[in-house]
This record gives structure tokens, C-alpha cells and sequence, in this order.
């Protein structure tokens, strides 16, 4: 038995039997494969290019791929592969920080809304059915563009408004959590109520919050990358994937690889992520087929 007793042996047995069930998941494993090397790409790919993405040259402008520029130069000479390198880096910055801090808020504020209940409870959903009606997209395009793009506020306000349908969830399921024994017994022996949500409410909604983190990583990609083609996202000089579709947008025909070289590493990222957490559900759920199947063996 691992060393600290019943408690941890049980939760290391659970631990292997969610990566036994993760392992026999075939897509989700080629997900990890994926999201690993675009991972990688992004903090290596720099290494095989001479140039960096605010490098430009005015003697190839518009060129296809070939040759020292691997996917070619856009109108202004600039370098796509460095600028995919760069994008790819950035979007993956925004939408894992993003997803974090969100999945953060929501356990907090959902957990403590059910647990605390009374006015705080009512408050707080007060405040979350407010935010569903509102138009966010619109406030996030307002206060981006008003702030000149700067991915570090984008992370800010896609946080501010990414966490209220999940706290919503986080809520209902941990309106049933709160009348558990263990509650009760922490809550009888005078446990504080701050570490009651977190070590006794929180920690019981692992699946929950894994499966939303990574799913929440996709629509972050998808968000980012809509306000940054729509010009209320990063601009440059910086760079994401959602710029770069941008640009490339009005020359698809002209040319592709502008367009083409962005667009796909957005689908292999949403979709390596997507299948990712896929694998994470159906290994955390133990009435999936994939879920079960892995239990039998």
C-alpha cells in the first residue's frame, strides 16, 4: 500500500484506474499526441527560422512557401511561419490562463454560493442570471478595443465574463454536497467555512471542474480568436492566431497560405483539446461505455 495510510492507497487506486481508462481511449490519447507537439511547436518552432515575426522583408512580398520562408510572406513581408510560431504561443497563453482563472472562479463562487446559501446564495444568482442575459461578447469587443488589445487585459476580461455558466453548474451540483455527512461532521467539529468549501465541497468536484478546464481551453481559442479577427483582440504588433485569420482573410484565393497555415492550427488545437476532454469525461464517469469498459479490465 503507498505510504499514508487507507485514505491515500484508495486515492491512488482511483488515480490508476481513471489513467487506465484514459489510456484506453484511443482519440484522446492521439489529442494529447497532438496538443503535445502544437505545444512544442510553439516554444521550439522559433529555433528553426532565421527570422522573427516582426522581421520583415520588402523583397518578397506576398511570396508562397518555399525556400527560408517556410509558409511564405503575407503583404507586408512578414514572415508566416514566425508569425504562426508567435500566434500559436500567444493563443495558447490567453486560453489556458483564461480557462484557469474561470474554472477558479466559478468552483469558488458556485461552491460558496450553495454552501452559504440564504441572501448570499440568492445574491449570487441574482447576479449570475444578470450576466447570462447581457450581452458579453459586445462588452468584451467595447473594453478590448478600448484598451488598445493588449493580451493581458483580453485574459482579464475574457475571465470576468468566462466563469458565470459554469458557476451556475458548479452551483447546482454542490446544492446536494452540502448536506453530506462529511459537510455536517466538518461543520459539527467547527471546521472553518472557507475550508469547508474548498477541502470538503471543491475537492469533490474534480471531474466537474477537469472536464470544464479543458473544454473551457477550446471555447477561449474560439473566443480569442473571434475578437481578434473582428479587430477588438490582440493587434499588433502582437500576434495571435485570431490576428493572422485576419489578415489572411481577404486573400484566401490570392493567396491561401495567408489564411490557410492559422486556420489549421486552430482546428488541431480545438480539436486535440476538444478530444482531450472527451477522454477525461468518459474516464472520470464510471457510467460511460469507455468508463466501464476500462473498470472491467
Amino acid at each position: 500500500m503507498p505510504p499514508g495510510g487507507p485514505r491515500h492507497g484508495a486515492r491512488y487506486r482511483r488515480r490508476r484506474l481513471y489513467l487506465r481508462r484514459f489510456a484506453r481511449n484511443r482519440p484522446a490519447l492521439l489529442g494529447v499526441a497532438r496538443f503535445v507537439l502544437l505545444v512544442l511547436f510553439s516554444a521550439f518552432g522559433g529555433l528553426f527560422t532565421p527570422f522573427a515575426y516582426t522581421d520583415v522583408d520588402l523583397r518578397a512580398l506576398t511570396r508562397p512557401p518555399g525556400g527560408t520562408h517556410y509558409y511564405g510572406t503575407n503583404q507586408g513581408g512578414d514572415h508566416v511561419y514566425a508569425e504562426a510560431v508567435h500566434g500559436l504561443q500567444r493563443s495558447l497563453v490567453i486560453a489556458v490562463s483564461v480557462s484557469v482563472l474561470t474554472i477558479a472562479l466559478a468552483a469558488v463562487i458556485g461552491a460558496g454560493a450553495a454552501y452559504f446559501g440564504g441572501r448570499v446564495e440568492k445574491l449570487t444568482l441574482m447576479v449570475i442570471h444578470f450576466l447570462l442575459v447581457v450581452l458579453s461578447f459586445l462588452i468584451l469587443a467595447l473594453v478590448s478595443h478600448h484598451l488598445a488589445g493588449d493580451w493581458r487585459v483580453l485574459i482579464l476580461v475574457l475571465s470576468v465574463f468566462g466563469w458565470i455558466s459554469t458557476a451556475r453548474v458548479v452551483w447546482s451540483v454542490s446544492t446536494s454536497l452540502r448536506e453530506r455527512d462529511y459537510v455536517l461532521a466538518a461543520e459539527f467539529m467547527g471546521v472553518r467555512p472557507r475550508r469547508i468549501v474548498l477541502r470538503h465541497i471543491i475537492s469533490n468536484l474534480g471531474s466537474l471542474l477537469v472536464v470544464n478546464l479543458t473544454l473551457g481551453v477550446v471555447a477561449t481559442v474560439l473566443s480569442e480568436n473571434a475578437l481578434s479577427f473582428l479587430g477588438f483582440g490582440v493587434q499588433p504588433p502582437d500576434m495571435s492566431l485570431g490576428t493572422m485569420l485576419a489578415d489572411g482573410s481577404g486573400t484566401i484565393t490570392s493567396a491561401p497560405w495567408l489564411f490557410g497555415y492559422p486556420a489549421a492550427l486552430v482546428v488541431l488545437l480545438t480539436v486535440s483539446v476538444t478530444l482531450i476532454g472527451d477522454g477525461l469525461r468518459d474516464a472520470l464517469d464510471p457510467t460511460s461505455v469507455t468508463g466501464a469498459a476500462g473498470g472491467r479490465r
